[in-house]
């Protein structure tokens, strides 16, 4: 797919071209350097195992901008064919030595021409909160329907005994549970278990964004860690399993990236609501960080997100010493 827009060129790119690559990942870094320049920078090899595999085995259709031959922006759009049909999700980003000459806007109404084409209706992205994410959303109608806060954990820096207290006080309101550890793929007769527990996260607030509760299968499951696996993360899962019944109540899961060991990003943290109230947690997740501590003694960051009004589980991460980096905010709109 080619669409010449005005001077600007935007073509579609896979992970086997290169050049492309390049250019999205130099994007991507300026982008990250002016918006949020705390967080990591996108390597070429990074680049080229998500354009492969995505986030759960969907690689999101992805096209660069070039102006005179020179890269001014990308977007990644995300669709899904699990849930959300109605939904396109933009990550689209504009140069900012190219900003404010209409690329960013040229890009963003080729692609909800794309998704109106799909028979989609509604079409959403987000951004770093900031004058330019949200001029940039009221010139296109996009209403703002969610933040969310990226908080980072420094393991290093953890006091190592208050960890733990606050693990023994946990357990001690977890007594009916037992905390499984897993590195790597579920075992295949496991992973309906696995897919039943992981819907538990579509109870995380998504205040007024028009989406569905996703929906998890085993083959999503599998997908999701061949995806991380593929891009060359190690998965650590902790899981919680009601002792009585063997039921999986809960899970959190941390994926340690191989290329560059010292990051770490924090996936799902969720419980299942029949096994909420027993601080489940906080014992996961404190069980995680000592597992990390044993497993892992070079990671220096764990990065998390979560939903600014998603109360319990911001208490949980403060108490465990997680601190505020930047917040993103969700724009949608109907189309």
């Amino acid at each position: 797919m080619r669409i010449i827009l005005e001077g600007m060129e935007l073509h579609r790119f896979g992970p086997d071209d290169l050049d492309d690559v390049r250019a999205y990942v130099e994007v991507d870094n300026a982008v990250s350097a002016a918006d949020s320049p705390w967080f990591p920078t996108l390597t070429e090899s990074h680049a080229v195992a998500y354009l492969a595999h995505g986030w759960d085995g969907e690689p999101p259709a992805t096209f660069l901008a070039t102006h005179d031959d020179k890269p001014v922006g990308y977007v990644a759009y995300y669709t899904s064919k699990w849930d959300n049909h109605h939904l396109a999700w933009l990550g689209l980003n504009v140069h900012p030595a190219h900003r404010r000459q209409g690329f960013g806007s040229a890009i963003f109404e080729a692609m909800v021409e794309r998704a109106r084409g799909e028979g989609r209706t509604s079409i959403g992205s987000a951004g770093w909160d900031g004058p330019a994410a949200v001029a940039f959303a009221a010139t296109h109608g996009l209403e703002r329907k969610s933040s969310s806060i990226n908080r980072r954990q420094l393991p290093r820096e953890l006091d190592r005994r208050r960890l733990s207290e606050l693990y023994t006080e946990a357990q001690a309101h977890a007594a009916p549970y037992a905390v499984d550890r897993r590195l790597g793929a579920t075992p295949d007769d496991q992973l309906s278990a696995v897919a039943e527990m992981s819907a538990a996260i579509n109870d995380a607030p998504t205040d007024d964004l028009d989406i569905e509760d996703e929906v998890f299968s085993p083959e999503r499951i599998r997908e999701y860690e061949n995806a991380q696996a593929a891009r060359g993360y190690r998965l650590y899962r902790c899981l919680a399993r009601h002792r009585g019944t063997g039921q999986l109540a809960g899970q959190t899961v941390v994926a340690v990236d191989g290329e560059r060991p010292h990051l770490a990003w924090q996936h799902d943290t969720s419980v299942v609501r029949a096994h909420r109230g027993h601080r489940l947690g906080v014992l996961l997740k404190a069980d995680m960080l000592a597992w990390l501590h044993e497993a892992e003694p070079q990671v220096e960051t764990i990065d998390t997100w979560n939903a600014e009004s998603n109360d319990h589980m911001i208490e949980v991460n403060e108490a465990l010493g997680y601190r505020i980096m930047g917040r993103e905010l969700e724009f949608q709109r109907d189309i």
